[in-house]
């Protein structure tokens, strides 16, 4: 198992606050020889349609370059997005960050770019009062 990252518990809870379901505080993705732990997996109850599945990948960006932050979370989505699509090809992944972080560096055009190129679906969260302040794309 890898360790929590930093606002694991924030994530959590801000998901169950919006009626999400954790089924899973490490989704285990078998690669090979080794074993690749998504942070959470969750479902949510949608009436009249099948349960939406989900798995998220906390990211802090606590490190001194927040470029060098990206650039991680980015292979490690790309990474755990094509693990999903062949072991759990109904659960979607998300990345959550900090709303300061998408403040500070996504909201840059170049940055949304990339985002789009990559098809990174975010998850923002305030880490003070717990909360979900945005799904891009909306869900």
């Amino acid at each position: 198992m890898s360790r929590k990252d930093r606002y694991h518990d924030v994530v959590k809870q801000a998901l169950e606050n919006e009626g999400w379901l954790i089924t899973h505080e490490q989704l285990v993705l078998k690669s090979g020889r080794k074993n690749m732990y998504i942070d959470l997996g969750a479902e949510l109850l949608v009436a009249e349609k099948e349960n939406i599945k989900i798995a998220v990948e906390v990211k802090s960006f606590t490190n001194t370059s927040e470029i060098s932050d990206f650039h991680s979370a980015l292979g490690q989505f790309n990474i755990y997005k094509l693990a999903l699509t062949e072991q759990e090809p109904n659960r979607t992944l998300y990345l959550a960050i900090p709303d300061w972080v998408y403040e500070e560096l996504f909201e840059d055009k170049f940055m949304q770019r990339v985002l789009i190129n990559y098809s990174v679906l975010l998850i923002l969260f305030n880490n003070e009062n717990k909360k979900i302040t945005k799904w891009i794309p909306n869900i």
